[in-house]
C-alpha cells in the first residue's frame, strides 16, 4: 500500500470557549507531513469554515502553536510521526486563553500580562545621547540574551498549570521578558519591574513544576527566569537593594 492511500483520523475542536465540539476527518498521509499539513488540507477540502492562523510555516512566527493529542506545539514543526497514536491525532485549540473559533484563541491575555509585567523597554537617553555600552561577556548580559529569542508562541502559557488554575498569574513568557529587560544594561526601568513582578500574580506564585520551560519549542527556561525574578524580589525586600 502507498503512502497516498493510508489515512489518518484527525480530531478537530470546533467552536468557542462556551461551546466546543469534535469533529472527525479522514486526512490522506503522506511522508514529512507536519500537523499543520493536517489543518489545512482538512479546511482546504472538507470544511472551508474551519478556523486556524499560520503565517511562515517555518517555526519563525509561532503563530501555528496548537494543542496537539493533549502537548502545546508548533503545528508547522511538528512531523506528524512523532505525535500520531493508533492513526489518530486530536488538534484543539491552545489552552489557558479564550477560544475566538476552533483553533485560533484570543492573544490578548497573553500580551496584556506582558504589559503588566513591565515587559516594555523603560529608555530615557534620546537619539543624541551616546548608546549604552554593553558588555557582552558579563553575567547580566548573558542572561539577558538567553530570553531575547522568545517568538511570543504562547506555547509555555498553555503549558503552565499555575495559569490554568490561578487567572492573575502572570505567565512564563511575560516573567522571562521582565528578567530579560531587568539583566538589560539599557533598560532603566528595574524598580518598575521588580513592583510589577513582585505583587499580585507575579513570580512568586509559580510553583516552579517546569512545563514551560518543557515544552518551549526555542529551548528557553522561562522556569530559571522565574527563579531570578524570586531572588532579586527577595533582596529587594529585605535589604532594600535596588
Amino acid at each position: 500500500m502507498s503512502d497516498t492511500q493510508n489515512k489518518l483520523v484527525v480530531k478537530i475542536k470546533r467552536g468557542s470557549t462556551e461551546k466546543q465540539e469534535t469533529a472527525s476527518f479522514d486526512v490522506p498521509s503522506h511522508d514529512n507531513q507536519t500537523v499543520l499539513d493536517l489543518v489545512s488540507w482538512v479546511q482546504q477540502n472538507e470544511d472551508p469554515t474551519l478556523s486556524y492562523r499560520f503565517a511562515c510555516r517555518v517555526g519563525m512566527c509561532g503563530s501555528c502553536a496548537m494543542m496537539v493529542n493533549g502537548v502545546p506545539r508548533w503545528t508547522c514543526r511538528t512531523h506528524i510521526s512523532k505525535v500520531v497514536k493508533e492513526g489518530e491525532i486530536t488538534i484543539a485549540p491552545l489552552q489557558n486563553l479564550p477560544v475566538i473559533k476552533d483553533l485560533v484563541v484570543d492573544m490578548d491575555p497573553f500580551f496584556d500580562k506582558w504589559i503588566a509585567a513591565e515587559g516594555v523597554h523603560h529608555g530615557s537617553r534620546s537619539r543624541d545621547d551616546d548608546i549604552e555600552k554593553v558588555d557582552e561577556a558579563s553575567r547580566s548580559r548573558l542572561e539577558a540574551n538567553s530570553g531575547i529569542e522568545c517568538i511570543n508562541c504562547s506555547v509555555c502559557y498553555a503549558a503552565c498549570d499555575t495559569v490554568r488554575n490561578n487567572p492573575d498569574f502572570l505567565g512564563p513568557a511575560a516573567l522571562q521578558r521582565a528578567w530579560t529587560l531587568l539583566n538589560d544594561v539599557k533598560d532603566e526601568g528595574r524598580q518598575s519591574i521588580l513592583e510589577a513582578v513582585s505583587g499580585k500574580g507575579g513570580c512568586h506564585n509559580c510553583h516552579s513544576i517546569g512545563s514551560c520551560t518543557a515544552f518551549c519549542p526555542n529551548d528557553l527556561d522561562p522556569m530559571s527566569a522565574i527563579a531570578g525574578l524570586k531572588r532579586e524580589t527577595s533582596k529587594t525586600f529585605w535589604w532594600g537593594r535596588k
